[in-house]
């Protein structure tokens, strides 16, 4: 064989080789995280992001192919601090980086304002843990969340509250954002029409720290109980400074207070605290117990609340795809409605608004600072 003919072999080879390796190079796809990684809820959202995370890991292992086509995911994680105008710059960057969906935001009063740039760009948004009813009932096709709403948790707190707890008196203390407040009106409108006597509602804000004005003016009405609806980052203070102040009211609160860190926050209040957690908890979940092992192996901490929701959040996006036989975010949109997906948290079916149609209350109290399951409320 001729010199050029043996070059023009070699140059054909090397050619078909490329091609080869183009076509079967995997597709990268990418599925944006947010919560706050910064401020007073940084371990809570940190937690999620873990969630995600792992999800995102195992499924790379494993190996995904959608259409016949080998796909890697690749996890695009922004912080929004907690901070509303900040969720709306993140969801646009994450629009975008062209991400095919978006697990998050952590809170109501960050997922309602970024829902809106989601929906406009046609790409599927699923909250592990906002719970304003707001967040689904804009009419948004593709807003999802993966755990119960405050129009459930308030009254099982309140109903809870006068059934077993026996309050008959109750103040209300909210810190003034989408979360917290809408917490607490849906706990106070309960509370009122199954008798109990609100005797207050004060707000205060998420970045307060001193509540001994507030909790002076509650404790002079003497209530049974008090209902705070925040984060734990405010709640345990309160908490504290409750018990400093020689109050004997019980605290309740959401699942934004109900987590691990409570207890170093709260100190010796913690024990005074009954709090609701917005799906079931880890310990009744049928695969709880296996994630946790996975969970603290590959991160080395324990979870703080929500991890097991991104985790299946991140999971059933990839069951969309699998439907949708795309990764098309369109696609995808058009194949969540169908979902029905068992998972970590149990099974996930979504009802036209894109809330579950089984939601699940815990309810639980703390004994020496570990918490502790006292009821579960199928809504």
């Amino acid at each position: 064989m001729k010199v050029s003919a043996l070059k023009h072999s070699a140059v054909a080879a090397l050619a078909l080789f490329a091609a080869c390796n183009v076509a079967s190079a995997d597709t990268v796809v990418k599925i944006g995280h947010v919560a706050p990684l910064t401020g007073g809820s940084a371990q809570q959202g940190k937690d999620n992001e873990n969630g995600a995370r792992l999800a995102i890991e195992e499924i790379n292992a494993k190996g995904l192919v959608i259409n016949g086509q080998k796909v890697t995911l690749e996890l695009d994680p922004q912080d929004d601090a907690g901070d509303p105008r900040t969720a709306t710059q993140v969801a646009q960057k994450l629009v975008d980086d062209k991400v095919v969906a978006v697990v998050g935001h952590e809170t109501s009063g960050t997922s309602i304002p970024a829902s809106k740039i989601y929906s406009d760009a046609g790409v599927v948004q699923i909250s592990p843990s906002a719970t304003n009813p707001t967040y689904t009932l804009q009419g948004f096709k593709t807003t999802y969340r993966v755990v119960a709403t405050d129009a459930q948790q308030g009254p099982a707190l309140a109903n809870y509250a006068a059934k077993v707890m026996k309050v008959k008196s109750v103040a209300v203390v909210d810190d003034s954002t989408a979360y917290g407040q809408g917490l607490a009106n849906e706990f106070e409108k309960t509370a009122k029409a199954i008798g109990l006597n609100v005797l207050s509602h004060d707000a205060t804000n998420d970045k307060a720290v001193d509540f001994r004005a507030i909790l002076t003016k509650i404790k002079g009405e003497n209530p049974d109980a008090i209902m705070f609806g925040g984060m734990d980052a405010t709640g345990g203070p309160f908490a504290k400074q409750a018990k400093q102040l020689g109050m004997r009211a019980r605290i309740l609160a959401g699942d934004g207070v109900c987590t691990s860190s409570i207890a170093a926050l709260a100190g010796n209040g913690t024990d005074n605290i009954v709090c609701s957690e917005a799906g079931m908890g880890l310990e009744k979940m049928d695969g709880g117990t296996a994630f946790e092992a996975k969970y603290e192996k590959r991160f080395g901490q324990h979870i703080q609340l929500y991890a097991p929701y991104t985790y299946d959040a991140v999971y059933i996006v990839v069951d969309a795809m699998k439907r949708a036989k795309s990764t098309d975010p369109a696609k995808i949109v058009a194949a969540m409605p169908a979902t029905d997906y068992k998972g970590v948290i149990g099974e996930t079916t979504f009802d036209s608004k894109g809330d579950l149609k089984h939601g699940v209350i815990s309810l639980y109290g703390y004994k020496d600072g570990k918490k502790a399951l006292l009821d579960v409320v199928k809504m």
